[in-house]
């Protein structure tokens, strides 16, 4: 059914009559609510609710060169371990009136630098990247656009401007560390195809000092191709001691496959995941696996994102939040 010709959409000047408060009161109670009072604010937002009113945040990003609008660019959105991270970043921007959209990588190089182009042609005040921006035309194009950019879930000496997250590298060098004190010999890893993934395997290889099977598959990763990866690995070396996963996903779909084999974990077969989903906690046996803090990675890109917008970042823009190897079941001994 069509609106009446004769509707008329509810302005600001609306807003600030039904609540009492002047037009300037109004607007900053909606477009930066700390200034005012909590009473003045709740009935404004009366108002608002009373009258229906929708703020014209294009009209408002035109005066104040603010869209209240930050971009999140995932690798894919059913990857559970950075589903903390993107709940985190909503919230946190939410409280300070922003609002969050997000865009999906699949883990293809062209698509994301498609997504990001999108996303810089809508001017978002901010962008937060999960990972580090692989296209150097991307980076560029990042650069002198002068939106503030946070990559996450990964590390460098030279982001595009600001990065929250941990090494990849030794990451995998502890686990090889690890698996190394247990002295397991006949050790592979299963693990996907990804940037950071194969970071992980050349930490895991080099602290090793020496190559080992490896089961390469798609990311993201899934139960099935956890089981796949086994048969692999096993299919490379029979006599397999321990593995090395680069999800808990995948560590999941290992303990699946060596169920299937008559195999023991870990008496058998030790397992080592990554990402502490969790469901690896309450597995039998529990998954051994590599802790990061989804939530504050999250939290902290939101707040560097909204003080630069204000004004207030500070000199620092590397943030190692670093990482921890939670042992549980899955390692507990070796066969």
């Amino acid at each position: 059914m069509n609106a009446p010709s004769n509707f008329k959409a509810a302005t600001l000047h609306d807003v600030a009559k039904a609540a009492g408060v002047s037009l300037i009161t109004a607007s900053r109670a909606l477009s930066n609510p700390g200034v005012v009072s909590e009473k003045t604010k709740a009935r404004v937002q009366q108002a608002v609710e009373a009258t229906g009113y929708i703020p014209n945040l294009l009209a408002g990003g035109l005066k104040s060169r603010r869209s209240l609008m930050v971009a999140a660019v995932v690798p894919a959105l059913s990857v559970s371990q950075f589903l903390p991270t993107v709940q985190s970043l909503t919230t946190t921007l939410a409280a300070e009136g922003y609002q969050l959209i997000l865009g999906q990588t699949a883990y293809d190089a062209e698509r994301e630098e498609a997504v990001l182009n999108t996303m810089i042609g809508r001017q978002p005040d901010g962008l937060v990247m999960t990972g580090l921006v692989q296209s150097q035309r991307a980076r560029d194009r990042l650069r002198r656009s002068g939106i503030p950019v946070v990559e996450t879930w990964d590390l460098s000496d030279r982001p595009v401007d600001m990065v929250v997250g941990f090494s990849h590298l030794k990451v995998g060098s502890a686990v090889a560390g690890f698996f190394l004190s247990r002295g397991w010999q006949r050790v592979g890893i299963a693990t996907g195809g990804d940037h950071r993934a194969m970071l992980r395997r050349e930490g895991f290889v080099a602290t090793l000092g020496r190559d080992v099977p490896t089961a390469t598959v798609p990311a993201p990763s899934s139960l099935a191709l956890g089981r796949r990866a086994l048969a692999e690995l096993l299919a490379q070396e029979p006599r397999l001691q321990a593995v090395s996963c680069s999800s808990d996903t995948l560590a999941h779909g290992v303990l699946v496959e060596a169920a299937a084999r008559g195999l023991r974990v870990p008496q058998d077969l030790a397992i080592c995941g990554f990402g502490n989903a969790d469901f690896s906690e309450h597995m039998l046996p529990s998954i051994t696996t590599v802790h990061v803090d989804g939530p504050e990675i999250g939290r902290l890109a939101a707040q560097l994102v909204i003080d630069r917008c204000r004004g207030n970042a500070g000199p620092q823009t590397i943030f190692d939040l670093g990482f921890r190897l939670i042992e549980r079941q899955s390692t507990a001994s070796a066969g």
